[in-house]
């Protein structure tokens, strides 16, 4: 494989490193670095360890957005914090602000002064999360082979080897403990077919479910039992025209009762669960080239020195150069 395009899923790396790296941490004023240090640090271990051809960093520009929510209104309902944020804020904003720590907030500001003086490019979409961002990129990536940074498995629907391979560094144990997966891999952990392992993921997440994101799944179908389902079909639509067919044998009996019952749900899962492929994105810097160096070196100087973050910004731009870790 090539020198691959790099895509950050940010949020995942700067929530990991705000609770990772210790709270202590500060800038000469007081104000917590901890998020922003650790931020800097996992993206120059990712690219000294990858060795990526491009790093672009994706952004939230709204965590839960409203065609989501209207598909499915508890879409993350239970993290809603109605008292908190700015609307504005990269970490959610009210009346539906993420219940984030007020403590980061600040700090991604700063990661985002970093990024911008580091050369490294940020995309984001007006009313779309990162994950559609990167759904975007790999959609419209046909040449270059892709590898996506993030902690939420929902990602891993992107697997592909075709028209160029996309995987996805998997770091929910963290940076150093990764798991890297393509098709093969996803089809040997969650039993659906290497064939369609990216759609056979997102299909068998929207049958199990997913608390974490409030959404309800189909009730007595578990993660085994999904995979076994999504496997015995070869696309969504043929899955759910089988539970109006009762004469289709993939499906049992048992399984087409509860499928039916959620039916309201199997309609509507597929716009919360998939990705969007065709989100409106907006870029800051340079799109694609791994910069060798500072684009404001006096700028990241300044970033350093007021943020207390000087070893941690030498290490990411030692990381982009190709040399050694200071």
């Amino acid at each position: 494989m090539d020198a691959p395009v790099m895509l950050l899923d940010s949020a995942s790396l700067w929530f990991r490193a705000f609770y990772g790296v210790p709270a202590t941490l500060t800038a000469e004023d007081g104000t917590p670095v901890n998020a922003a240090r650790g931020f800097c640090d996992m993206v120059a271990r990712l690219v000294r360890g990858r060795q990526p051809g491009a790093v672009i960093a994706c952004l939230d520009r709204d965590w839960r957005p409203a065609f989501r929510v209207r598909a499915i209104p508890s879409y993350k309902a239970h993290r809603v914090d109605p008292s908190m944020g700015d609307p504005s804020s990269p970490v959610g904003g009210a009346p539906d602000a993420e219940a984030a720590p007020p403590e980061l907030g600040p700090q991604v500001e700063i990661i985002l002064e970093v990024l911008a003086a580091a050369g490294i490019p940020t995309a984001g979409a007006e009313g779309y999360e990162a994950d559609d961002v990167i759904g975007t990129l790999c959609a419209t990536e046909t040449t270059d082979a892709i590898e996506v940074v993030s902690g939420d498995r929902d990602l891993l629907q992107l697997v592909r080897d075709e028209p160029a391979p996309v995987r996805i560094v998997y770091i929910a144990r963290g940076v150093s403990k990764y798991e890297l997966y393509g098709p093969e891999d996803v089809a040997a952990r969650y039993g659906v077919p290497v064939a369609r392992a990216g759609d056979g993921y997102a299909e068998m997440a929207m049958l199990r479910g997913d608390p974490s994101d409030g959404l309800p799944g189909v009730a007595g179908i578990g993660e085994k039992t999904a995979a076994q389902v999504v496997s015995k079909f070869g696309s969504w639509n043929e899955m759910i025209n089988a539970v109006l067919d009762r004469s289709d044998t993939r499906m049992s009996s048992a399984v087409r009762a509860k499928m039916a019952k959620a039916g309201e749900y199997l309609v509507k899962a597929p716009e919360v669960v998939r990705v969007a492929p065709d989100a409106p994105l907006d870029w800051t810097g340079e799109r694609r080239s791994l910069p060798h160096g500072p684009v404001d070196t006096d700028k990241l100087a300044e970033l350093a020195e007021r943020w207390n973050l000087t070893g941690s910004v030498d290490r990411l731009v030692a990381a982009l150069r190709g040399e050694d870790a200071p």
